[in-house]
């Protein structure tokens, strides 16, 4: 899967709400309740993540959760990116 062009990552963005291109990732912090909601949200998005085999990165706080994909051998954002930032959305 080859890397998207800014332009298509600011187009595929468009229809995703939170998302940011940033650092040559795609990112966004999801925000919780409680701080075990969060943990919940990383375990669920680790199992699509895992299936998928495009990982994130994932940095918890309290009550929230920064996300961030990239293809780390593609050396950018890819349509995987986005359809694993349209996963994380649902979860």
């Amino acid at each position: 899967m080859s890397r998207l062009s800014g332009i298509e990552i600011q187009d595929a963005l468009s229809g995703l709400d939170g998302w940011e291109f940033k650092d040559n990732a795609i990112r966004k912090t999801f925000t919780f309740e409680t701080y075990m909601e969060s943990i919940g949200f990383i375990n669920r998005l680790a199992e699509i993540a895992e299936e998928a085999n495009h990982h994130p990165d994932m940095v918890v706080g309290w009550r929230r959760v920064d996300v961030a994909f990239t293809s780390h051998d593609q050396g950018g954002v890819t349509l995987a990116c986005i359809e694993m930032a349209k996963k994380a959305n649902k979860c």
